[in-house]
This record gives C-alpha cells, sequence and structure tokens, in this order.
C-alpha cells in the first residue's frame, strides 16, 4: 500500500480542523460481522441492545462489563472523513480503518465532551470518555507516519483516531444523513 509521509499528513490537518461543529454528515457506514470482515451498506439500524446491526461488536468485544456483555460505551466508533481521506489512500480503503460511522464532524474534545449527544437519521448516540487509540493494525494499513499523527499529543485533542459513542436512542441512519449535536 502507498502509505503517506508525515509532512504531507501535517500539511492537511488544517482541512481537517475546518469540519463542521454542529451540524455535519454521515459520509459512510462500516459493519463488522466479523474480525477483519467489513461491508459498507448505505442504511443500517442502531439500537442500545445491539449497536450497529450486524456488528460484532454485540458478540463481545475488548471492553467487557464485570458480567461478560459488552461494554456500550464502546458501542460505536466514530471517525472524521477528512482525516480518512487524508490518510487514506482510496475512499475504499476507509472500512480498513474499523470504525462504524464515518463523518464529516469536528470530533475534538473542544467540540465534543463526554455525554454530548449527536443525532443521525432517527437515532441519537451518547459521546464516551472512552479514549479511541491507534493500534499496530492501524499502522498496517495506513502506515507508522498515520499512526504517528492521529497519535501526537495534539492530534488526541483532535480525536483524529476518532471517538466512542453509545445508543441512546435506537433508530435508522443511512449514508448523506445529518449530524447534528444536540442537548442532553
Amino acid at each position: 500500500m502507498n502509505y503517506k509521509t508525515r509532512s504531507t499528513l501535517d500539511a492537511g490537518l488544517a482541512h481537517i480542523q475546518d469540519s463542521p461543529e454542529d451540524h455535519g454528515k454521515l459520509e459512510m457506514i462500516v459493519v463488522r460481522p466479523l474480525k477483519r470482515q467489513r461491508s459498507t451498506p448505505n442504511h443500517v439500524h442502531l439500537s442500545a441492545r445491539g449497536g450497529v446491526e450486524g456488528d460484532h461488536w454485540a458478540m463481545g468485544c475488548w471492553k467487557s462489563l464485570p458480567d461478560g456483555s459488552p461494554d456500550p460505551s464502546v458501542q460505536v466508533a466514530i471517525m472524521n472523513s477528512r482525516c480518512l481521506e487524508l490518510i487514506s489512500p482510496t475512499k475504499a480503503a476507509w472500512a480498513l480503518a474499523g470504525d462504524n460511522l464515518i463523518v464529516d464532524l469536528d470530533l475534538s474534545t473542544h467540540n465534543l465532551i463526554a455525554e454530548q449527544r449527536i443525532k443521525i437519521g432517527t437515532a441519537i448516540l451518547e459521546i464516551t470518555a472512552v479514549p479511541h487509540n491507534g493500534c499496530a493494525l492501524f499502522k498496517d494499513r495506513f502506515g507508522m507516519d498515520a499512526l504517528k499523527f492521529i497519535s501526537a499529543p495534539s492530534s488526541r485533542q483532535l480525536r483524529l483516531r476518532g471517538v466512542y459513542a453509545k445508543v441512546i436512542m435506537d433508530g435508522d441512519v443511512q449514508i448523506g444523513d445529518m449530524v447534528i449535536k444536540v442537548s442532553p
């Protein structure tokens, strides 16, 4: 794969920082039926019980509650589309990041604090405090410079790797839906 250099990534940071703060757009939906499998449907149902319909989160994930059930604080992974556009060689490769919802919205800690709610389609999600970090798979898919880019201290405040959210109100989402900040 053709990885982007750190200087190219740094040069694109201003475009990411120009992401809309209150009214963004859902650019891609990614369902992970099994580890390392991806599908990109045009629409999907989100529920407090199952997360993203068809996603493996409901079958167990890396973060569990004391009873062994999957932790809802990592139910839905969300990443900024402008960041993925910058680090990824093609839009088709966006799904490799492993995030469920790819949005054009400012995900920074300044804009979306823990417990901030967002409405997408007919669903409402709540941003959680769990940090979303890069890993070895991210490095393998997008390169070491991309991992360093999203992991830098300033990038963590911008949440370039993304955020986690839990479903507060079940609903349907589809590509092109507005992503809107709402009051709790």
